[in-house]
């Protein structure tokens, strides 16, 4: 009787063990998104085609996001990073409009709660020109995370101040690569400086905000003109989770990390 009992545990374990590795990966997917890239080449229209013939097509890749039980939350992020909402273009606007050469995204980071996902454009117009969107989402609501869900809001100046001397920094940079430049004459060199030191990172820029394991990149863009784009700051200002503790909210988006 006892061997039959044995026999029998040792049939059943097997099975458990299939029952609890099929069950993990259900559960652990909670904390993060399935990404599934969908890639459509556009046909322009044969009016578009005849007036530019070195642009009859466009490479659109764009994000397919599943893999959360919360059907809501889920639908949320679908809404929030459909192509329309991203540079309000369709993929109809795209095709019957000559610009676009390229639409593509990267996920850069998708656990913890947190999905982190930038995209970008790429075209031709008078120039060529790229541009790019970020978003920072909850996995547990679906909305998009802002300064204020993540630190305490008597930091955020603090927080504004620090990334401000960063930015300086780099402003201070650009100036000294404008004073060598001998192609620049002294009145344009005079506004561009200007237009450098007037640069100042504020509380409204800390919510665009990029995390990674090691910290938080807030992302600055002081929008300057296609013609002086080689003097402007890269506006990547990385502070590390130890750095941020004293001011993040324990019970907030970054709490995990405190």
């Amino acid at each position: 009787m006892k061997h039959v009992r044995l026999s029998s545990l040792l049939l059943a374990l097997p099975l458990t063990l299939c029952a609890i590795v099929a069950q993990a990966p259900s559960v652990a997917a909670q904390d993060r998104v399935t990404v599934q890239p969908r890639r459509v080449v556009l046909l322009r229209s044969s009016k578009v085609a005849r007036d530019f013939p070195e642009r009859k097509t466009a490479i659109v890749r764009y994000p397919i996001v599943l893999g959360l039980a919360d059907a809501t939350v889920l639908r949320r992020i679908q809404n929030t990073l459909a192509i329309k909402t991203v540079f309000d273009s369709t993929l109809e606007e795209y095709r019957q409009d000559s610009w676009l050469t390229e639409f593509d995204y990267k996920v850069n980071y998708n656990e913890n709660y947190l999905f982190d996902i930038t995209f970008q454009q790429s075209g031709v117009g008078a120039y060529p020109d790229t541009q790019t969107k970020h978003f920072l989402i909850n996995l547990r609501t679906g909305l998009v995370i802002k300064a204020v869900d993540s630190f305490n809001p008597d930091s955020l100046a603090t927080l504004a101040q620090m990334a401000n001397r960063k930015l300086k920094v780099e402003t201070r940079e650009r100036i000294k690569e404008l004073a060598a430049d001998k192609d620049t004459d002294a009145d344009q060199k005079g506004s561009l400086k200007d237009q450098l030191e007037q640069l100042t990172f504020t509380v409204e820029n800390l919510d665009e905000l990029q995390v990674s394991d090691k910290g938080v990149t807030f992302l600055y863009d002081a929008g300057f003109p296609h013609v002086i784009q080689a003097l402007q700051p890269d506006g990547r200002y990385v502070f590390s989770y130890a750095e941020l503790r004293p001011y993040t909210k324990r019970n907030g988006p970054l709490g995990i990390f405190k």
